[in-house]
């Protein structure tokens, strides 16, 4: 099992409906689920902007890899960077 946190600044909040629409199906190719979602983060040591946190939920540290690699989701991973700014750490 591996983890992924995502912390996402939406400012195109079209384009990250549409994504919403794409991202569960996009994880479960690859062994993956949404966890976790939040919009609501608190810092709770050092400094950091927080948006949206999301925990995703991965069968393997493998198929986390996969996912954000896959060729044939270039457009969906298009979506969610054209929503705003992003960090997503794999944790496993």
């Amino acid at each position: 099992m591996a983890f992924a946190y995502v912390n996402l600044i939406v400012t195109n909040p079209e384009s990250f409906a549409a994504y919403r629409e794409k991202a569960g199906e996009a994880l479960a190719r690859h062994g993956g689920k949404v966890a976790a979602a939040s919009p609501n983060q608190t810092v709770l040591e050092g400094e950091a902007e927080t948006g949206l946190g999301v925990i995703l939920d991965f069968e393997t540290v493998e198929g986390a890899k996969a996912w954000i690699a896959d060729p044939d989701l270039a457009d969906v991973h298009a979506l969610r960077t054209g929503a705003g700014s992003s960090t997503i750490t794999l944790i496993g």
